[in-house]
C-alpha cells in the first residue's frame, strides 16, 4: 500500500483517470490518503477522512510514508482559518491554499504557515455562523471551497471547520445522525435533506432559526424551509422536496 499527501492548494480528483473526466470532488491542501492503484499518470485514491475515492493526477501529490499517515490520521485536525491563506517552503515560494486545508502536514512537506488557524471543536451554535463564509459561492460538482461548491461538499466543510465530521455525498450524510420528526424539532445548524422522484436523497443543506435554510443551489443562498421542502423566493416555486431532518450534533 502506498501513502499521499496535497501539497497544493485545490486539486480536482476525478471520476476516471482523464483530465475531461467528471469532478467528483477536491482534495485540499494537507489531505492524505491511501493510494489504492497507481498508473503512469493517475493514481486512485481514498482519503483518510471520508473514505471518499477518485482518481488524481501524479503530479499532484507527494507520495508518503505509512509512519506518516497513520501520524497525520491520529492528529487532530488543524485547518486554515481565513478564505485563503499562503504556506511558503523553503525558498520562499508561496503556495495560495483555501479556507479548511489541513496544516498537520506543515513540517512533512517542509512548508511554514503564519496565518490563522483552528483545531478545537465549537458549540452548534457556531456552525450557521461558519456557512455565512460560502453565501454566495457559486456551485461547482465537486467543489469545496468558497470559490465553487456542492451542496454537500457546503455541509462538509462548514462541519468540518467546527470540528465535527461528516461524508462526502448528501446520500452517505443522510445515514448519519438522529432523524427528527418535524421541522419544528429541529435547531440551526441540523441538516435538511431532499431527495428526487425515484426516492434518492440528491440534496442538503442547514437549517438556519425562523424557518430559512443555506444551501448551495446555482450558488450558496438562503431561501426559505417548509414541510414540502425549499421555497425558492426568487422564482416563487418549490424547488427541493424535504424527505428528512438530521441531528448531527
Amino acid at each position: 500500500m502506498q501513502y499521499g499527501i496535497c501539497n497544493l492548494g485545490i486539486v480536482p480528483i476525478r471520476l476516471e483517470p482523464s483530465d475531461t473526466s467528471e469532478m467528483v470532488t477536491q482534495a485540499l491542501y494537507g489531505d492524505h490518503f491511501k493510494v489504492l492503484e497507481q498508473r503512469k499518470k493517475w493514481s486512485r485514491i481514498r482519503f483518510a477522512y471520508d473514505k471518499y475515492e477518485g482518481w488524481i493526477d501524479n503530479k499532484q501529490y507527494l507520495e508518503i510514508e505509512e509512519a506518516d499517515y497513520k501520524e497525520l490520521s491520529k492528529s487532530d485536525n488543524r485547518l486554515s482559518k481565513d478564505l485563503i491563506e499562503y504556506v511558503s517552503d523553503s525558498l520562499k515560494n508561496l503556495y495560495p491554499i483555501p479556507v479548511g486545508s489541513s496544516l498537520n502536514g506543515l513540517k512533512l512537506l517542509n512548508h511554514n504557515f503564519d496565518g490563522n488557524s483552528l483545531n478545537i471543536r465549537r458549540p452548534k451554535a457556531e456552525i450557521v455562523k461558519t456557512s455565512f463564509l460560502y453565501l454566495n459561492a457559486p456551485y461547482l460538482w465537486g467543489g469545496k471551497t468558497p470559490f465553487g461548491i456542492d451542496c454537500s461538499g457546503f455541509t462538509q466543510m462548514v462541519y468540518k471547520l467546527n470540528g465535527y465530521k461528516l461524508l462526502r455525498d448528501a446520500s452517505q450524510q443522510a445515514t448519519q445522525g438522529e432523524a427528527l420528526s418535524f421541522i419544528e424539532e429541529s435547531e440551526p445548524g441540523d441538516l435538511a435533506f431532499f431527495d428526487n422522484a425515484e426516492g434518492s436523497i440528491i440534496h442538503v443543506g442547514i437549517i438556519m432559526k425562523d424557518n430559512y435554510i443555506i444551501h448551495a443551489h446555482g450558488k450558496v443562498r438562503i431561501d426559505r424551509l417548509d414541510h414540502s421542502g425549499i421555497y425558492n423566493m426568487d422564482k416563487n416555486a418549490h424547488t427541493h422536496k424535504l424527505r428528512v431532518i438530521k441531528k448531527i450534533i
